[in-house]
């Protein structure tokens, strides 16, 4: 493990992801906006206007720095132009935060953009953690490594996730993002209880939370599943999961997503509002 910086961290309340549909508003300064999200893929350019609007952004909003292009858990070396255009940004910005996916994303030099399962055996238990450490060794901070959205397990799998998770976290020294959304989808397509998994989750590791919709489908045998789609508000079990780890946990920076059908500016207020409500009623003295 390489000794790395640990940014400050995001403000303990609630951010929203960053669409060009609500950029008037957050260059505005509405609403209760405390940080900002945004998807580093979408600024790797070497100059232009992309680049004059990310540096207004982070002059108004910490920033949490979301990658989905690393494939920490790829078999395959890390893409070393794909550091290199990261640590630009991260040197450009001073983002708060940076995180990554435990999932695999490219193979034999094909970039697949999709989030895929790995098995949560030996071999990528030691291949994650030597990603990772590679990682934080070129970035030069501190990485949160967010839990999946899964909808098949592998057989060969030997870990449970949340101690999968842990184990890479103390071996590398990175952090966690605690996806509650992807909890809830997972434990349902698995038959696994998304309460004893929260209740088993390392929280002191937690430097970001995100909550996120989802849809129900039925899978080929009738039995329900739930699709990860960031395109639907935030459902009810998600708010109640993250009011109850919340309750144990203290105040943590939380996201909501929306990546897809983005709905105005105020439909987004609303649900930060609530995140902000959950977060200010156990606020630690």
């Amino acid at each position: 493990m390489t000794a790395v910086a640990c940014p400050p961290g995001l403000p303990l309340s609630a951010g929203l992801g960053l669409h060009r549909e609500h950029l008037d508003e957050v260059l505005a300064g509405a609403g209760q906006v405390s940080f900002l999200e945004i998807h580093a893929e979408n600024f790797m350019s070497a100059g232009g206007p992309t680049l004059t609007l990310l540096d207004r952004l982070a002059a108004l909003y910490p920033i949490s720095l979301h990658g989905v292009a690393l494939s920490l858990g790829g078999e395959e070396p890390l893409d070393a132009g794909h550091l290199h255009r990261l640590r630009r940004i991260i040197d450009r910005i001073a983002p708060a935060s940076f995180s990554e996916h435990l999932a695999w994303s490219s193979h034999d030099g094909v970039y697949l953009n999709d989030l895929l399962p790995l098995a949560y055996d030996q071999a990528s238990l030691l291949r994650v953690v030597e990603h990772v450490d590679q990682a934080q060794s070129a970035l030069g901070m501190r990485l949160l490594l967010e839990n999946p959205a899964t909808y098949v397990s592998h057989r060969q799998s030997t870990w449970d996730e949340v101690d999968f998770l842990a184990e890479i976290a103390r071996r590398s020294g990175c952090g966690l993002l605690l996806d509650i959304n992807n909890v809830l989808v997972s434990s349902v397509n698995h038959g696994r209880d998304p309460r004893d998994y929260l209740q088993r989750f390392p929280l002191t590791l937690v430097g970001e939370i995100h909550l996120a919709g989802h849809e129900q489908d039925r899978d080929d045998e009738g039995q329900l599943l739930l699709v990860d789609t960031h395109g639907d508000a935030i459902a009810e079990p998600v708010w109640r999961l993250f009011a109850e780890t919340i309750a144990r946990s203290g105040p943590l920076p939380t996201l909501i997503e929306r990546d897809n059908d983005i709905p105005s500016f105020a439909e987004m207020a609303a649900e930060l509002t609530r995140a902000i409500s959950i977060l200010s009623q156990h606020q630690q003295d």
